[in-house]
């Protein structure tokens, strides 16, 4: 009885898995174009596809730990082994675990193609509003003070 349960929850959480993976790839062609309208509706749905993926965990998580199971693979490997369900159950498993593996392999893609965008928008504006002074070399050899710099916008 609980290992059809266990199923019925590992399955039901591969199609939003799969949903995820896709938002998550079309998130990283949206972030490459800068297309901000695309990305905000992704935001949206891929936060409810993380609530409903977390609620689903704990669910599993309660049911091992219910039966006295570890709350991992190994738990439901002990469960699988005295069930005729067994090989389906662990099938499925690794079909998530898989799933949710390249999730976050292009999660933190993403996050790093989020961190290099921040990182040249914020010399752009201190380009644009004059940031650091530029250090020049006089005659002697030591850096030379120069006139107040000016933003790009007032030169």
């Amino acid at each position: 009885m609980h290992d059809t349960t266990l199923l019925q929850l590992i399955e039901s959480d591969i199609a939003p898995a799969q949903d995820l993976l896709e938002l998550l790839q079309t998130e990283a062609a949206a972030l490459h174009g800068r297309d901000m309208p695309l990305l905000e509706n992704i935001l949206a749905r891929k936060q409810s596809l993380v609530i409903q993926l977390d609620q689903q965990g704990r669910r599993r998580s309660e049911l091992l730990a219910s039966l006295g199971l570890s709350q991992d693979r190994e738990g439901v490997a002990q469960l699988a082994s005295q069930s005729p369900l067994g090989e389906l159950l662990l099938q499925q498993l690794d079909a998530l675990g898989k799933l949710l593996g390249d999730c976050q392999a292009v999660n933190e893609r993403n996050g790093r193609a989020i961190l290099l965008q921040q990182s040249t928008t914020a010399n752009q504006i201190k380009i644009l509003m004059g940031g650091e002074t530029p250090s020049l070399y006089d005659s002697r050899g030591s850096t030379s003070p120069l006139a107040k710099p000016q933003a790009l916008s007032q030169a």
